[in-house]
């Protein structure tokens, strides 16, 4: 028989824990960066009561606006179809629904690093049949290089404000931050030009700009 202990046994206590103050703040940069690529979306849109035709005449726009773009020494692998549709379409005099034949649209995306060409491009396509620009994007080969640029520009940002509210509330602040979490701000837009309606005499004056890259994130220290 075991006997019990003379005193009674302590519950062992719940460990203890210290919640850390924390300090929490945003950061966020924008770079700049000089575009060194365009891409051209450019194409045609025919129409006909016969589908086919309605087709024939928008391949032959297409095969001639490739070969003369291919003429200025710009590669066929560079080139692409992103759309092709045929639609049917209608008039609707009165409430009612009249069938007047088939639309066909075929747009090309066009990527070329000579950023000084993008007019000769536009208007070459445009004179001989495009009638379709839908737009001019610029932007960088290397775009995830100036991103993070942007991020650690960010984060110094965080830091400097951390630092300069640890000051004003008197406390100091651990170097070390206790979390980092990347926020969004939008995904980095690269620069486009709606075309069509501003395409003037050749060769058009397109300026590419600076594209504006950003970066944001939150960052939460701890303090003493």
């Amino acid at each position: 028989m075991i006997n019990s202990p003379p005193y009674p046994i302590a519950p062992t206590a719940a460990p203890h824990y210290i919640k850390k103050k924390m300090l929490t703040v945003s950061g966020e940069e924008t770079v700049q960066a000089a575009p060194d690529q365009a891409v051209i979306t450019i194409g045609a849109t025919t129409e006909n009561k016969d589908p086919a035709r309605a087709q024939q005449d928008n391949a032959e726009i297409i095969s001639r606006v490739i070969n003369l773009i291919k003429a200025l020494s710009i590669p066929e692998s560079q080139m692409k179809t992103v759309e092709y549709r045929i639609d049917p379409q209608y008039d609707h005099p009165e409430g009612t629904q009249i069938f007047k034949g088939y639309k066909v649209t075929h747009l090309i995306q066009i990527t070329t690093s000579d950023i000084g060409q993008v007019g000769e491009i536009v208007d070459t396509a445009v004179k001989n049949g495009a009638n379709t620009v839908s737009s001019v994007r610029f932007t960088v080969s290397n775009q995830k290089a100036y991103y993070n640029r942007a991020l650690s520009y960010a984060l110094e940002n965080a830091r400097q404000k951390a630092v300069s509210m640890a000051k004003t509330l008197g406390v100091t602040l651990n170097d070390k931050p206790e979390q980092v979490q990347e926020t969004s701000i939008g995904q980095p837009l690269p620069f486009q030009i709606d075309a069509y309606s501003k395409i003037a005499a050749a060769y058009t004056p397109i300026q590419p700009g600076e594209l504006n890259i950003s970066a944001a994130v939150k960052v939460e220290y701890s303090y003493t």
